[in-house]
Order: structure tokens, then C-alpha cells, then sequence
């Protein structure tokens, strides 16, 4: 059985600067998110390990609608 057309799990960003501007996001994102809370109705221990997830998730949708002008002018 032959597979074709693979999706990448996470959208490949060819230029440095794209994966500066993401690796950056992401970092922000983990102290915007709020912090994990105790007590009954916390997520728990599956909330401590994939809130890294979705703050790459969040990183991932903020580069593709952001520009943070992180690229190098162009001599014309």
C-alpha cells in the first residue's frame, strides 16, 4: 500500500525567519496562558503535559496572521 501527499502535523516554515518568529511566539504563549490551577476541577496532570501543545497551536496561528517584520530588507 503506497501513501501519497502526507500532511506535515505541523505547517513547514522554509525561511529562518519564519521559524524565529514561531519559536518566539511559542515562548510568549507560555506566559500569556494561564497557569494551571489546583483543586477539583483543574485539568490535572493532561493539562500540565499538552498545554505545550496548544500553546504551539496558538503560536502556529498567530505567525500565519502576524508579521512581527523579523525579515532582513531586500537590496533592490
Amino acid at each position: 500500500m503506497r501513501v501519497d501527499n502526507i500532511p506535515a502535523f505541523y505547517p513547514s516554515h522554509t525561511l529562518p525567519t519564519q521559524k524565529l518568529e514561531l519559536a518566539f511566539l511559542e515562548e510568549m504563549m507560555k506566559y500569556i496562558v494561564p497557569q494551571t490551577s489546583a483543586g477539583e476541577f483543574s485539568g490535572g496532570v493532561g493539562e500540565e503535559q499538552f498545554s505545550s501543545f496548544l500553546s504551539r497551536e496558538y503560536a502556529v496561528t498567530l505567525s500565519n496572521r502576524l508579521n512581527l517584520g523579523l525579515e532582513a530588507p531586500r537590496n533592490a
